[in-house]
């Protein structure tokens, strides 16, 4: 096991980005779609030296466009972004959008009221697409979950093997039974004539407390699953991420019976192949 083991880390891949994991412009343009009529009214207040003549303007004709000011600092209202006042008492920041004083601190303090004066800024449109790119590299993680549940999608599409993404442990009463209350979604099932294979995948490109998590928690599982007639757990994770939790990893690795990454998948699915036929 210890070769085998050491093999799998040397497997390991650096990364499971394709060239669409990086920025997603499909949410970024719709983020900015659905204000663009607000920054486009703000745009007024491009190269105006007497902002607080210019703002009062524009409050007066519809307070309701400096709502969305906070997006121009890289914050979003459901994020509930704080600052400290002089007093160090902590406040929403949205909640200085809700009146003209409020507006110009929001302004003034942030330092956008000589961005706007220097005309730093030309359009708003534009640069708010610029900012929601800049925001959107915190969701990668996210789509690293949904980019590796592709690829295994396309490597089982390519090879044939028939399958199903995202399955509770609901349709099958003898396992729900076996796992209790708590209902599991596995994110891919493969059903064979030998059994039906519950599979996780994941990958991990950084280290972190995530990574114990995941192996304490599919240690627990396996055994659930496997000692169900007709069932078993199949975990299938790569990264480098891995590195930094070698120890935890191996040892799910020798208490799981199907362990496997992305280079060593080809031995599941020539089994599976098999038994599918």
């Amino acid at each position: 096991m210890e070769k085998d083991f050491e093999l799998f880390m040397s497997q390991l891949a650096e990364t499971n980005a394709t060239l669409d994991f990086y920025t997603d412009f499909s949410k970024i343009r719709e983020n900015v779609r659905s204000i663009e009529i607000k920054l486009n009214t703000l745009n007024y207040l491009i190269g105006k030296i007497d902002l607080d003549a210019a703002v009062k303007e524009l409050w007066d004709n519809d307070k309701r466009v400096f709502s969305i000011l906070d997006i121009l600092i890289a914050t979003r209202r459901e994020q509930n972004k704080k600052y400290l006042d002089d007093m160090g008492k902590p406040h929403l920041i949205h909640d200085l959008l809700g009146s003209y004083g409020g507006v110009m601190k929001f302004l003034k303090e942030t330092g956008l009221s000589e961005v706007f004066q220097n005309k730093d800024v030309k359009n708003l449109v534009d640069y708010v697409f610029g900012v929601e790119a800049g925001l959107d590299t915190h969701a990668r993680k996210n789509r690293s979950g949904d980019i590796t549940e592709l690829l295994l999608h396309r490597i089982l599409t390519a090879n044939g093997i028939e399958h199903r993404m995202e399955v509770s442990s609901h349709e099958f009463p003898e396992l729900q039974k076996a796992l209790g209350e708590d209902e599991k979604r596995f994110d891919f099932m493969i059903q064979t004539k030998r059994c039906i294979y519950l599979v996780e995948v994941n990958f991990y490109n950084e280290g972190g407390s995530k990574l114990n998590e995941v192996t304490r928690a599919y240690r627990e599982l396996s055994p659930i699953v496997n000692k169900v007639d007709g069932f078993e757990f199949v975990w299938v994770t790569d990264g480098r991420g891995w590195n930094s939790a070698k120890n935890k990893l191996k040892e799910a690795y020798n208490e799981i019976d199907r362990v496997y990454n992305f280079d060593s998948l080809g031995v599941f699915l020539k089994e599976i192949k098999n038994e599918q036929k």
